[in-house]
């Protein structure tokens, strides 16, 4: 007879592979489900800039998750790498930000935060195309490469022989008083102890269709469409990631660059467009001019998990005894996702929390749905 799994993670994104991690390291027994295949939305679809773009712009909440998970991210990238062979590609290359208005802002939040940052030589400047304007260059800045992070933490896990189900979908659940019992999914009935959901933008038309008695206390997500190409470069062609006003190049170990990216409202639809390819083409033409002799290879489309502020929702839920939701990084899964699943696993297991609570409560915020462009 199959045990009962102390943890049942539905969504099978980074978040939801990260704290089915953090679960396992802990002692507990996980089972992941995943309505598709693992980690093939917005975690394979993002750029992987370990960092918010502009993050002084950002609710002091996405940085504190932020700093964390930047002190996880070496060890977890070397233990994937030993334990899978599988290389994440965790690169510290470092990020030029070309234009800086509010370039006090930046600075007070670099010193504040023991960020190291420089101003940047002009040589940095000799093969790019844009006017700077009080440029910032901050040498510690890593990336991943989002979809061998994925592969690797999916290797991790076999390994480790946590269960992991794919094309599982949750159609309904049973509640016994206060306490989810069983989840009724297309492959069969699976009985529960523990549920989270991290079901990235489909979190919140998910809780509204399982718990509709509930919804004062719903994450509040919803989808939000960015577009990405990739270029065949030559490696060396570009050294750095560059941020210049709200796009951003991001040259891969393999000298590929990708090009991003797009905010779009356009509920559940992934599909790319025309306008989207012509105008990501034309910020990468420009600024980096060589581009124009390497082929376009990839355009492609994900849907970020929005919410307000972009502010996740991290959180056991305060109706029902066993649930909980890890869910709404927008566009920081990868960067806040190793502080996301810590946190998640503090407040399960009740042990004392890295990064405080509160802002990530589903009571801490009202019911409007927003979000900004950085």
């Amino acid at each position: 007879m199959t045990k009962t799994p102390d943890i049942t993670i539905i969504g099978g994104g980074v978040i939801g592979l990260l704290t089915a991690r953090e679960f396992f390291n802990a002692g507990a027994t996980v089972t992941v489900i995943e309505k598709n295949r693992l980690g093939q939305e917005s975690s394979w679809a993002g750029g992987g800039i370990l960092l918010p773009l502009y993050p002084w712009r950002q609710a002091d909440a996405i940085t504190r998750l932020t700093l964390q998970s930047l002190k996880l991210y070496p060890t977890l990238a070397a233990q994937l790498m030993a334990d899978t062979g599988k290389d994440p590609e965790w690169t510290p290359c470092g990020l030029l930000i070309t234009k800086n208005p509010d370039i006090s802002a930046a600075l007070d939040w670099c010193q504040t935060h023991s960020m190291t940052y420089q101003t940047p030589e002009t040589d940095f400047f000799k093969d790019l195309n844009t006017l700077p304007d009080n440029p910032l260059w901050l040498p510690d800045i890593a990336q991943a490469r989002n979809p061998r992070l994925v592969k690797s933490l999916i290797q991790d896990l076999i390994n480790k022989g946590v269960t992991l189900s794919e094309h599982c979908e949750l159609t309904d659940l049973t509640l016994d008083k206060n306490q989810i019992t069983h989840l009724n999914t297309t492959t069969g009935t699976l009985p529960v102890k523990q549920v989270i959901i991290a079901a990235g933008a489909w979190t919140g038309s998910l809780f509204e269709k399982l718990f509709p008695e509930l919804l004062t206390h719903a994450p509040k997500v919803a989808p939000v469409k960015g577009q990405m190409l990739l270029f065949d470069a030559q490696p060396n062609l570009l050294r750095t990631m560059v941020l210049d006003g709200d796009q951003y190049l991001i040259p891969r170990r393999d000298g590929k660059i990708l090009a991003g990216s797009t905010v779009e409202q356009d509920d559940f639809n992934k599909n790319t467009t025309t306008v989207a390819r012509e105008r990501l083409t034309d910020f990468a033409l420009t600024l980096l001019p060589a581009l124009k002799k390497a082929p376009l290879l990839h355009h492609w489309a994900g849907l970020r998990p929005g919410t307000q502020e972009g502010v996740p929702y991290i959180d056991r839920h305060p109706d029902i005894d066993n649930l909980s939701i890890n869910a709404g990084h927008f566009r920081n899964g990868l960067v806040m996702g190793p502080a996301s699943a810590q946190l998640m696993v503090d407040l399960i297991l009740n042990r004392p929390t890295t990064v405080a609570p509160e802002p990530y409560r589903l009571t801490h915020r009202g019911n409007d749905f927003s979000h900004k462009k950085f």
